[in-house]
């Protein structure tokens, strides 16, 4: 009685492998692409509330449009506009924001592709 071993061959075991490298090679790329966007669109989405802290600012102090307000008339849990500093997730860092006066948009110092898109006219 002849007994059959079971199992793999090398062969096969090369080929496989061969495929999981080239889904990985494929994949990487996009993986990492897909990170870069995230992070831009999360620094955009602090300029908005940046923006939007400075304008509620403006209206409840009577603010004229070339003042400028700093990081403590914005931030605060209480009183505040903004529970907590905002970080750009691709520069980290505490100051990576320039809040600017309220006739310019907020930017970010630490990537030059962070910038808060124009208003659309009306």
């Amino acid at each position: 009685m002849k007994r059959l071993k079971s199992g793999f061959t090398l062969v096969e075991i090369m080929i496989v492998v061969a495929i999981i490298a080239l889904l990985a090679v494929i994949a990487i790329p996009s993986f990492a692409s897909a990170r870069v966007r995230a992070q831009r669109t999360a620094c955009i989405n602090n300029l908005r509330q940046i923006d939007g802290a400075k304008d509620q600012w403006a209206l409840d102090n009577n603010q004229p449009p070339t003042a400028t307000p700093d990081w403590g008339d914005l931030i605060g849990v209480t009183e505040g506009y903004i529970k907590s500093m905002p970080q750009c997730p691709a520069g980290g860092g505490d100051q990576t924001y320039d809040i600017g006066d309220l006739t310019t948009n907020p930017s970010c110092s630490a990537v030059a592709d962070h910038v808060l898109p124009a208003a659309a006219a009306p």
